[in-house]
């Protein structure tokens, strides 16, 4: 550690991670010892006082592990809100791709997703035209894709146990829609949501969304006026694409879970082998 640079260890974490990845880690990172730690399907190690950086990224990546030099002054008791993306964040699954596939269009709904994902075109149009090929498609093809495709990430409930219970609230931000956030916000005993409104007619879309769409300024705004009422402390931040980079900007810690490239980039860390307990083993 270089004189003025705030102390920190070494986590290595993921889903396959032993003891003796955490050694090797250990060895090249210079460090003084190794804890094995975490609450949740990912196991993780704390490897204590770190001498060297150089080769760590490397090293963990080719055992299949997710690293990052946390502060140590970075509290679990610190967290006031943490904030996350639906869609392939807290779910496995992009839930418009799946509703195009009962009309048999999911290649083509799917192809704009991942453009959007990427940043490569503009939120708010890319669900407006994902939306109007939805059109006529019957509610309870929804309520399919709900109870027959919806599965939640890896370590999600761990996640969430363990920050409610340290007194954090949770905020989930998507540009999905409500017919999920609401069912997720039930069962998971989420704080707060914020997603779009599908319009209907007689039991059916009508290919447009009747709110305001929730676009990545909208998520970012809506962390932003949350915390605002909440006690001074640190805000978190999960997301995997382009639109969730506002939302990181209003963060204090940001995490780019499974994420393309340009959302890793500009994250504080990148999962890539945990679950999303993998979240708090980025906390002291």
């Amino acid at each position: 550690m270089q004189d003025g640079e705030e102390a920190a260890d070494l986590v290595v974490q993921g889903l396959a991670a032993t003891f003796a990845d955490a050694t090797h880690i250990a060895s090249v990172a210079q460090a003084t010892d190794i804890e094995p730690f975490g609450g949740g399907p990912t196991p993780a190690f704390r490897l204590k006082s770190p001498q060297s950086r150089e080769g760590v990224p490397a090293a963990a990546r080719e055992r299949r592990l997710d690293h990052a030099f946390v502060p140590r002054s970075r509290k679990l008791a610190d967290v006031r809100v943490v904030a996350m993306d639906m869609d392939s964040t807290l779910i496995t699954i992009e839930c418009i791709d799946e509703i195009a596939d009962m009309l048999g269009i999911k290649p083509e709904v799917a192809s704009i997703t991942e453009r959007a994902m990427r940043g490569e075109i503009d939120f708010r149009a890319s669900l407006s035209q994902r939306v109007a090929l939805l059109r006529g498609l019957p509610l309870t093809a929804l309520e399919r894709v709900y109870t027959e495709r919806l599965q939640l990430s890896p370590g999600a409930e761990q996640m969430l146990a363990r920050f409610h219970a340290a007194g954090a609230k949770s905020l989930l931000v998507s540009g999905g829609f409500t017919f999920f956030t609401d069912r997720l916000k039930s069962r998971l005993a989420l704080s707060r949501t914020l997603s779009n409104v599908l319009e209907l007619a007689e039991g059916r879309l009508t290919g447009r969304v009747a709110s305001t769409i929730v676009d990545a300024d909208a998520k970012a705004q809506a962390l932003r006026e949350y915390r605002a009422r909440l006690p001074a402390g640190l805000a978190i931040a999960i997301g995997d694409g382009a639109n969730d980079l506002p939302l990181f900007r209003a963060a204090d810690v940001s995490v780019a879970y499974r994420a393309k490239p340009i959302v890793r980039e500009q994250a504080t860390h990148a999962l890539d082998f945990s679950g999303l307990d993998g979240v708090v083993n980025l906390l002291a």
